[in-house]
């Protein structure tokens, strides 16, 4: 009886860790191709949207705006595929996304840029950010429901950190190529064909998570609760609304300082390329370095308290942090520190966010609750960073806009975050 018992653990163990690499491998492939489009904004501007007497600044917008109009997909693909996990499993979902991200990510790399195809150029590259948008929103929902699900008892927190984890070593991936690229090629060759080559590199990444991802059981949870009662229409709705509120510091404050920072130092400080993309790696090493210990600690202290702290230390810091970049005579090392710390305090937000989430809605409806809510805020709050900020900037010519939108965003969330919830987050 006890070898019984010790292989049912074993295999409990083999599962929870199958899942956790299913879909964490997903998380990287989907993060790392945002952060290769954030990384080379400036570059995707001048090669798709400047057609003859553009201005860069216009042409940089117009990178935002297609990189925003994927985010507003998302909670399409958030209910649509949400769905389909909550009828079918997860498992088949997570197969169909993982290929349809990588399909489209690759072919980005192969793409006619604007002196090739004319205006049918930036047109082929928002319907492809589109794909990508629809794909990502069902990614979110299935990979923490599968990770949270598979987890041991009191583990839920650091299990769910993974997920953001490998969003930011898909970031940070993302920035790391493009900063090799940028340090490695001319700025001819970059501007020529260095730009694809990151776009490319997400055919094999997307491979072998589509291998994890056939190996993947369902999760024992969806086997043994799909055919229960689902909740009310208007429950479901309110804890959407209230997770979205939640994560909407996290999805503003991430974006800002992760992902908008290389076109914002680049087109509004006048920082390098190869400056602007050292800045943002640091940023992303800050944020990677904080996700796990927080998504632990959140399983000891609840989920709340901790992103508490993060959203607050957003909202007193943001400004403090954006004025030391600013200023020529701070130190380079400790300009290093400044973004590594921006990147830490969203990390406090991140870590336990995805268990939140997944603690807020019932096993029947968790892919799609947790994924409209997390794509929801992603959607206002992530997707228009970008396009806000830097048309913002251009608008009033000040450069503290970006803390203003973190910081604000944040304080909203410290609201969301007092009002009690389901689970461990309460």
């Amino acid at each position: 009886m006890a070898l019984i018992s010790g292989q049912r653990g074993s295999a409990r163990r083999s599962g929870a860790v199958r899942a956790l690499a299913a879909g964490s491998v997903g998380n990287f492939v989907e993060w790392y191709e945002f952060g290769v489009y954030g990384s080379f904004a400036t570059v995707i501007a001048e090669r798709f949207f400047t057609p003859d007497g553009g201005s860069a600044a216009e042409a940089l917008v117009r990178t935002y705006a297609s990189f925003g109009l994927a985010f507003f997909f998302r909670p399409v693909g958030a209910a649509l595929f949400g769905r389909l996990g909550d009828r079918i499993g997860r498992r088949p979902v997570l197969i169909l996304v993982i290929s349809l991200m990588t399909a489209a990510t690759a072919l980005i790399g192969v793409l006619p840029t604007y002196a090739t195809a004319g205006a049918a150029a930036p047109w082929l590259l928002t319907f492809l950010r589109i794909v990508q948008g629809l794909s990502a929103g069902g990614e979110f929902g299935g990979a923490v429901a599968v990770m949270t699900e598979f987890a041991p008892p009191g583990r839920r927190g650091l299990y769910g950190s993974w997920q953001s984890f490998t969003v930011a070593l898909g970031l940070l991936a993302g920035a790391g190529v493009a900063a090799l690229l940028a340090t490695t090629l001319t700025p001819a060759q970059l501007g020529d064909w260095g730009w694809r080559v990151p776009f490319l590199l997400a055919l094999p990444a997307g491979s072998a998570a589509l291998l994890l991802r056939l190996r993947l059981d369902e999760t024992p949870a969806f086997r043994k609760e799909a055919a229960l009662t689902r909740p009310s229409r208007r429950a479901l709705a309110g804890a959407i609304a209230l997770g979205a509120g939640r994560v909407m510091g996290w999805a503003a404050a991430g974006y800002t300082f992760l992902v908008v920072l290389p076109g914002y130092l680049q087109g509004t400080l006048g920082a390098s390329f190869r400056a602007a993309l050292l800045a943002t790696v640091l940023a992303n090493l800050g944020f990677a370095a904080a996700i796990v210990p927080a998504g632990a600690l959140s399983d000891r202290f609840g989920r709340r308290p901790v992103m508490l702290t993060g959203a607050l230390g957003v909202v007193v810091l943001a400004l403090p942090l954006l004025r030391l970049l600013q200023d020529d005579g701070t130190p380079a090392a400790v300009r290093g520190a400044a973004v590594c710390a921006a990147g830490a305090v969203v990390g406090l937000m991140a870590g336990p966010g995805p268990a939140m989430l997944a603690e807020l809605f019932p096993t029947t409806v968790r892919h799609t609750g947790l994924g409209l809510a997390y794509a929801l805020s992603n959607a206002v709050f992530s997707g228009c960073a970008g396009l806000v900020i830097t048309e913002a900037v251009r608008r009033t010519g000040d450069p503290d806009i970006p803390a203003y939108y973190a910081a604000a965003a944040c304080a909203v969330s410290a609201l969301a975050l007092l009002k009690p919830g389901a689970g461990k987050s309460s």
